[in-house]
């Protein structure tokens, strides 16, 4: 096999890690979505502030990890974690959405409470992520 043969079968190996990290990452957020919804009704978009602080935990856990090994080196485990899992998992999409409708629905305070519960529960998780993974070392 030759470097470059072997370069594409590992490239196709980390889009597939990343496809179905993403897969899985999408699929649990659904589940939650669906739980909140059933559990706590359509008033607040308590599942996006959910997962969205907790993937940017998560991705920040894993980034450190990922920047602790040698000479940068980052697994294909790393690709299928952060690009797929946490890609799919979280939802600034869906996010920009919702607090645009609810702004729409004349709910302003609600829309700007759930930016800033958002925001501010991003940074704090994504801090406490890389705080954890540092200390770990």
């Amino acid at each position: 096999m030759t470097a470059r043969n072997k370069g594409n079968k590992n490239t196709l190996k980390t889009y597939a890690a990343v496809g179905l990290g993403g897969a899985l990452g999408a699929g649990l957020r659904y589940v939650i979505g669906m739980g909140a919804l059933q559990t706590l009704g359509p008033l607040f978009p308590w599942a996006t502030l959910a997962v969205n602080v907790i993937g940017s935990g998560l991705i920040a856990w894993l980034a450190t990890q990922a920047r602790q090994h040698p000479q940068g080196h980052v697994s294909r485990w790393h690709h299928f974690w952060l690009a797929g899992f946490c890609g799919g998992f979280t939802t600034f999409s869906l996010f920009s959405l919702e607090a645009l409708l609810l702004w729409q629905r004349n709910q302003a305070v609600l829309a700007l409470l759930y930016v800033l519960l958002s925001v501010s529960g991003w940074l704090i998780a994504a801090y406490i992520g890389q705080r954890l993974s540092a200390s770990k070392t």
